[in-house]
């Protein structure tokens, strides 16, 4: 199952129906869900390990995350409508109707396309493979409050719009609130400031007071999610002061929690820093180059692996490209030489779809990884200066 290829959403729905995850309570569920970072955007594994191993880039295992957590909302409240249906008809009763990010999306006949292509635009922050490569946060932070409001949606639809986006400002009050209640900030609260403010699927010039933004928040999910939230924004250095756990009982006394409730979440989220603090991009300090160099490097290597067979055949057959490929490890192209490589590569990719990334605006910047990658699959042959199984 591979969530980068079209088909994926019905092939994951056969797989999670074939398991018992819908045995698990609410709070069991959210918790595992917790486990693999998708409630602090870092999505570092797959939910009760449901999908089969698979070599899974952090939107993959997000896109995985999503959908089981949508199947899990829609079992348990025990929903008839057909999931992809109802999901369909969900995100787009909370699209803005002037200007809607599935616009371009709804004249597609099938429904499982048209649910991946939703799902696709929801998981990131930025729309465009290109720019994010340029950043470090390419999930959105805030895909949560996409799940609680469909959970309300499947037990009344009126006014869904206006409740995801009066949820998305109480925990944006209530979070910033956190945050810049510090004296001092760290890198790591500067990232995560970046991060949930790309995040906001609705700009408001004006946010509700702490008063009001926390009378809104009163079902047990949204309550445990808030929690977790203020405690990522309180998280600094693997401490969280007195300040900010004076700052989390108040929340605790006006949401009505228990002294349990919290030490969980702090606990939750010193467990999965100190555990993946090398797999988290906001506690990471690469340079923007670095950061765009590593980015685009695992997207065309992963893009190569998986369509390895086909590209070798494609390649195959196009004599002059395959010599290109061949030279380019051993000296620069020329201008015209490179330009040539470019135009062959394009008319290859056309035939790929899942090198489609390649021909979007700024695509060409993807090139010169993808011929530095690409003569690992040729012959050797073709690579006079590789030593094998040489450890570089």
């Amino acid at each position: 199952m591979n969530p980068s290829a079209s088909g994926w959403i019905k092939k994951l729905l056969i797989e999670v129906s074939e398991t018992s995850c819908t045995e698990l309570e609410t709070s069991q569920f959210y918790h595992r869900l917790k486990q693999t970072g998708f409630i602090y955007g870092s999505n570092v594994s797959v939910v009760l390990d449901i999908a089969k191993p698979f070599d899974f880039t952090d939107e993959e295992r997000c896109k995985i995350n999503l959908l089981v957590t949508y199947y899990f909302i829609h079992e348990k409240e025990a929903c008839t409508e057909n999931l992809t249906d109802s999901l369909i008809r969900y995100y787009k009763a909370i699209s803005n109707k002037k200007r809607s990010i599935f616009d371009e999306l709804f004249g597609d006949k099938s429904s499982d396309s048209l649910l991946e292509k939703m799902i696709h635009k929801r998981i990131y922050i930025e729309d465009n493979i290109i720019s994010k490569s340029f950043n470090y946060f390419l999930i959105n932070a805030f895909l949560f409050v996409d799940v609680l409001g469909y959970q309300r949606f499947l037990k009344d639809e009126s006014n869904i719009r206006d409740y995801v986006n009066n949820l998305e400002s109480a925990l944006e009050t209530i979070v910033f609130t956190a945050i810049e209640a510090k004296s001092k900030k760290t890198k790591y609260d500067n990232n995560l400031i970046k991060l949930f403010e790309e995040s906001v699927r609705h700009k408001n010039s004006v946010l509700p007071s702490y008063s009001d933004a926390v009378k809104f928040i009163s079902e047990p999910l949204e309550k445990l999610y808030l929690i977790d939230l203020v405690c990522m924004a309180s998280w600094s250095d693997k401490v969280i002061d007195k300040e900010e756990r004076d700052y989390l009982n108040r929340l605790k006394t006006d949401l009505e929690l228990q002294n349990e409730d919290i030490t969980k979440s702090v606990d939750d989220i010193n467990t999965f820093y100190n555990k993946h603090k090398d797999d988290v991009a906001f506690l990471q300090s690469k340079n923007l180059a670095q950061s765009f160099y590593d980015n685009s490097s695992k997207v065309v290597s992963k893009l190569i692996k998986r369509n390895s067979k086909r590209l070798i055949k494609e390649l195959s057959e196009s004599k002059e490209a395959m010599s290109l490929l061949a030279q380019s490890t051993q000296r620069n192209l020329t201008d015209e030489e490179q330009k040539k490589i470019q135009s062959q590569l394009l008319d290859i990719f056309k035939s790929i779809p899942s090198l489609a990334i390649f021909m979007l605006p700024g695509g060409m910047i993807l090139l010169p990884l993808f011929v530095k990658f690409i003569p690992k699959l040729l012959p050797s042959a073709f690579d006079d200066n590789r030593i094998e199984n040489e450890d570089v």
